[in-house]
Formats: C-alpha cells, structure tokens, sequence
C-alpha cells in the first residue's frame, strides 16, 4: 500500500512538472509569445534537462524577434543535456541563424538517424527550425516532411508545417492543398484554415480571406490571431466590427501596451470620444515619459469630435512637443490649420499651419487643394502678395486651374502693382481662353500701367483686340463699359502720341455711337474738330505768304 501511494505522488509530481511545457505550446499556437516564454522558463526550472522546454524557449525567443537571447539562451543549459533530441535541434536551429546552413542540415541528418527519427514531433522541430529560418534550407524541410506524413496520415500539424514550406517557395496552389489536408484530418485545427486565409491575404483577395479567418474562428474561438487579422480587415470599413473582432482577440492574446493603444483607436474610430480620452490618458499615467506621442494627437481628436477646439488645439500642441519632426506628417500641419481656422482671431495661424503642411503633402490633389486654401485665406486677409504666390502653386501644372484662378492670379499682382507679372499672367489667359474678353481687358490696363507716358503704346494691340473680341459678343456684360474703356484709351493715344485728331475723333464718335450722351466724348470731339480747324487755318495761312 506505501509503495503504491509513492507511486501515485511521484506520478502527480510529474504530471505537475510537465504542464508549463505542454501549457507553453500551447500558448505558442495560439501565438501568445510572453505567456509563452513564461511557461518555458518555468518548466526548465523545474525540469533544467528537459530539452524540449529548451527547444521551444528558443523557439519563442526567435518569433519575439529577439535572436541574442535566442543564441545565449543554449548556453545557460546543463551539461547533462547536450544529448537531448530537442535541445540539439535548437542548437542544429542557431547554425541556421549564424548562417551555417550546410553544416545545420548535416546536424539535423544526424539527429534523425537516431532511434527516434520516425517521432513526428522531433521532425516538425527541424521542418519549422528549417521554414523559419531567413537561413533555412526549404527543400530539405519539404522533403523530411512528406517522409514523416507517410507515417503518420492523420497528423495535422505535419500538413500544415509541409504547406508553410510551400508557402516559403511561393507555390501557393501546393500550399492550398496541404492546409486542405490538415482540415481532412482535423477540422477544429484553426491555424490550418488561418494560413489559408494567408495566403489570400497576399494576393490581396479580400473576400475569401476573411472567409477563412472567421472559419479559423468558427473552428476555434480562442485562436485569437485570426481575430486579429479580422480586426485589421474591418478597421477602416466598418469600426463596430473591427472593435467586437479586438475585443475577441483580445480576451484570448498576451495583454500589453499596445492593446491599450488599439482600444483607444477603436474607442475613437466609434465616436467613443470619452472612452478614448480615457483610455488614453490611462496609458499617459501608465507609460509616462515612454508614451507614444501619437496619443496625444488621438486626445486631441477625441477633444475635436466633442467640439472642444481649444482643448484639441492644447493637445495637438503636446503631440508636437514630444513628436520627433521625422514622424510628422502633413495631415498634423493641417489639422493644427483646421483649429486655429475655427478660433476667433487666429487666420495667420491657420495660414501658418497649413503652409508647413504643403512641405510634406505627395498628393497633388491634396496639395493643389491646400494652394487653393492658402490662397483664399490671403485673400481674406487682403494679402495679395501671399494670395499671388499661392495662386502661383495652384496654376501650375494644375490641369483643374480654371479662367477664374488664373484671374484671381492675375488680379493679385495688379492689385500689389506687379504689372509686368499681372501681364504675362493674363497673357496665359488669353492663350487658353481667347475668346473671352477678360484677359485682354487686364492685359490692357496691366500695360497701360507699364507705360504710363503712353510713350511706347504698349497697350495699344491688346486694347485694339479687346474691341475686336466684344464687338463679336455684344451681350457680353462688360461689352459697354469696357469698349467705351477701350475706345477712350485709343483715342488718348491718337491725340498725345502720335496725335492723329481725326483718328481720335473716329474713336470718340464710336463712344457716341454706344453713348451719345456720353459728355467726354462730346467734349473732346469738339475740342479736336477745333484744333484741326485751327490747324487747317494756320497752314492756309502760311500757304499765303510764301505766295506773296
């Protein structure tokens, strides 16, 4: 009887030792990485020669991506251990990553020379070893594999490691088939229909992917990478589902800080202002001076959503104190010119803003739509130097810059007295709508102010086009203003440049024509017919005494 409850105590005992490792691969499938690593370090301490708890501590070393204590982890293992299967295969795995990859599959030929190589579970360890590694030899994993699966039909994992080996070589078909079989041989094995999904999710294929994903979770509910993966799919299409999906990723994953971080997205993305402002300066308190600064920018959005702009602006502004400049983006530019734009006062701010954010915009559309901005702000401001050198940004190699912005543009620099600029300006006007009379209205004044003297008649062709160009439209509603502009412009060159009165009076008698009250042009034609008169008096008179 003493000797038969030894016996069950040192069976319990065992038992109770072998569970972290059994728990910790567990924990590996369900890629729960610190519980893993945990239950590892448990099992080797109480079981320091357990090779396998050594194997898969090294395992999950290298899928945290952290490769030194991957490397330094072996050499902290007993002596006595060195002839363990698993624990030469983790050291068969560190050939692999030093970039010995002839002499690890020498190693791992050797193992599997040993009485226990027809043990599906020490060929998985090296067909994964294999796989993983950015050094492997894939082939090698292929062809162990499909030997081991002769012998063991029924073990799901084996397909499933033999379609990542497939995967790895690009040959998705043969990748399908394999995870298929997994299915065939057990259907609640979830990883199987999740690489599945994988494998859509490379080619981009939306529909089916998710289709397997929610499968994987069909088949397991705790496996929570494919809750993540549908989180993901649903982020930016539907908020409710991507947070129902995180929350059931969540509640089966390792909790860390990043989980934090997603919650409060999540709570922001669903309108949850207040559940995302609390969450996030949870994360503050908790994380101190390590917090992500892009927490900041997520209260301030928050802030914004409960129109509370002076808060967002208070908020946004410690995202840029603690943001390095490389991570800011233009969005940030234009969300600081969003906030000033709506606080009383604040419009040079919001210029200000928005200006930084054109630096960093490569979307033209994004970035001629900012120009056009700018351009209004100035213009409201009534800093036509700013209005034109914004103006400027939006017509250039902008194929939707219309008559009205290059207009704007051209008034722009009229208005600050850069004639010459307003000219060429307008001359682009005229070139892509010569039809129109507007461009050569101000092309006209824009010379005209270039030649003040009249010296040099500058304005002259372009106002005797002007006529011609509204004379074709007489509905034209600037036709009577302008043509009357026009004709007096003319007949001011005939008179003092080249004093031609006639020619003048021709002029003055079209402004009758259209206006016959028009008082100047009365006045001057009589003045002209006057001097011509007198003119003609004086050179008959002169023709008399020559002669006398």
């Amino acid at each position: 009887m003493k000797l038969f409850y030894l016996t069950i105590i040192i069976f319990a005992g065992y038992i109770g030792n072998c569970q972290p490792l059994e728990q910790g691969k567990k924990y590996l499938y369900y890629e729960r990485l610190s519980s893993a690593e945990e239950s590892f370090r448990q099992a080797i301490q109480q079981q320091p020669a357990n090779g396998e708890a050594w194997y898969n501590l090294v395992k999950t070393y290298f899928m945290l991506n952290q490769p030194k204590l991957d490397f330094d982890t072996l050499l902290n293992a007993p002596a006595g251990i060195s002839k363990d299967l698993f624990f030469r295969i983790a050291e068969g795995f560190s050939f692999i990553q030093k970039n010995s990859k002839d002499a690890a599959v020498a190693y791992f030929d050797n193992i599997l020379k040993e009485k226990k190589k027809k043990n599906a579970n020490i060929v998985a360890a090296i067909a994964w070893a294999q796989i993983n590694s950015p050094n492997g030899n894939v082939n090698y994993a292929i062809n162990i594999l499909k030997n081991a699966i002769k012998k063991n039909k029924q073990n799901a994992e084996l397909y499933v490691l033999l379609g990542d080996a497939w995967r790895k070589q690009f040959n998705g078909s043969e990748a399908f088939k394999a995870y298929q079989n997994a299915i065939n041989e057990d259907k609640n094995y979830a990883v199987a229909y999740y690489r599945m999904g994988q494998i859509f999710l490379s080619q981009k294929n939306r529909a089916v992917y998710s289709d397997y994903f929610q499968k994987a979770v069909a088949a397991d509910p705790d496996f929570s990478p494919a809750w993540y993966k549908l989180y993901i799919y649903e982020f930016n299409r539907d908020p409710a589902k991507a947070m129902t999906y995180y929350s059931n990723y969540s509640k089966n994953a390792d909790h860390t800080i990043q989980t934090e971080y997603d919650m409060a997205d999540l709570h922001y993305l669903n309108h949850e202002y207040d559940q995302a402002i609390a969450r996030a300066n949870s994360i503050i308190r908790s994380e101190g001076d390590s917090t992500q600064p892009r927490i900041y920018k997520l209260i301030s959005y928050s802030l914004a959503g409960k129109k509370d702009t002076i808060g967002a602006l208070k908020a946004m502004a410690t995202y840029f104190k603690n943001e390095q400049d490389s991570n800011i983006i233009s969005k940030d530019y234009e969300t600081m010119s969003a906030y000033y734009s709506a606080s009383p006062g604040q419009d040079s701010l919001a210029a200000v803003y928005l200006a930084k954010a054109t630096t960093l915009e490569e979307d033209s559309t994004v970035l001629f739509n900012d120009y056009k901005k700018l351009a209004n702000m100035a213009a409201d401001r009534k800093d036509y130097q700013a209005q034109s050198h914004w103006l400027g940004k939006y017509c250039r190699e902008n194929p939707n810059a219309s008559n009205l912005d290059l207009f704007y543009w051209g008034i722009a620099n009229y208005r600050i007295e850069n004639y010459i600029k307003a000219d060429t300006i307008f001359g682009m006007y005229i070139a892509k709508y010569p039809d129109q009379s507007f461009g050569y209205y101000w092309q006209a004044k824009s010379k005209a102010l270039q030649d003040t003297s009249m010296s040099a008649g500058l304005a002259i062709p372009v106002y005797e086009k002007l006529v011609e160009v509204l004379n074709k439209d007489t509905t034209d509603e600037n036709y009577k203003k302008w043509i009357i502009e026009a004709y007096g412009y003319l007949a001011a060159y005939a008179v003092n440049t080249v004093k031609d009165y006639a020619k003048a009076i021709g002029y003055f008698q079209q402004i009758l024509t259209l206006d016959p009250e028009n008082t100047m042009a009365k006045k001057y034609v009589d003045m002209l017919n006057k001097l011509i008169k007198d003119k003609g008096d004086s050179a008959s008179e002169t023709v008399k005494q020559n002669s006398n």
